[in-house]
């Protein structure tokens, strides 16, 4: 039985799993209420499984990229647990995840897809991987600003699809491009942790609790307080 965690985006999500299927889930897809939602989420998913913390396997976390604060707070939620009852902590590459929905959800329709999710990086950039419809990795994580001439290389023998919050702003851009599928409103979710999390249990490919930190792709740049006297 493993505890998942996600908080890189906008969505705070937590799941249990056994052998890669999900068993119980507790989800707010919007509103980034991490702080508030996260503890009372996982609380109420055990209490609802009629598990203890110590029957826990492991628990996994969402690495990032994403949002500096949500992953902080999913990454010391789960470090927590696991020094409390003694668990594995296993890291889970966000958009590798993502990648997983899409495959749960079923939402491709081409038999030879190239699969880009996407978060979100401010204006016309994104936190994106590619993958082949196997779930290889082709282009590890990088950050990319999108435009009409982006991804141009995958669509000359493929089907592109975009999916997940830094998706949603390129459908205009790609709206005439049959080439390109912009899937919208794709919110991440710790139920597509559940198989990566079970391969990484089974080869014991756990990180360090004391040691591990999120992977930001980008420093953390604090915005200007504009509260009167804080400047």
């Amino acid at each position: 039985m493993i505890l998942c965690i996600e908080t890189a985006t906008e969505a705070c999500s937590v799941a249990l799993s056994h052998g890669g299927e999900i068993i119980a889930t507790e989800d707010e897809p919007h509103g980034q209420k991490h702080s508030e939602k996260i503890t009372i989420f996982i609380d109420e998913l055990m209490r609802r499984s009629s598990l203890k913390y110590e029957q826990l396997e492991a628990v996994a976390v969402s690495m990032g990229p994403g949002s500096y604060t949500g992953l902080r707070i999913g990454v010391s939620t789960a470090k927590g647990i696991c020094y409390a009852a003694s668990l594995p902590l296993i890291a889970i590459d966000t958009l590798e995840s993502m990648a997983y929905g899409l495959k749960i959800k079923k939402l491709v329709k081409s038999d030879n897809a190239i699969l880009i999710p996407m978060i979100d990086a401010r204006r016309m950039e994104v936190y994106a991987e590619v993958f082949d419809q196997n779930l290889n990795v082709i282009k590890k994580t990088e950050a990319v600003i999108v435009d009409e001439n982006s991804f141009s290389e995958y669509k000359k023998d493929h089907d592109v699809y975009l999916f997940g919050d830094g998706a949603d702003k390129c459908a205009e851009l790609f709206a005439d491009d049959p080439k390109i599928h912009v899937i919208k409103d794709f919110a991440c979710s710790a139920a597509y942790m559940a198989e990566p999390a079970q391969h990484k249990l089974e080869a014991k490919d756990f990180v360090d609790v004391a040691y591990f930190e999120p992977f930001y792709l980008k420093n953390f740049v604090p915005g200007t307080p504009t509260v009167k006297g804080l400047r």
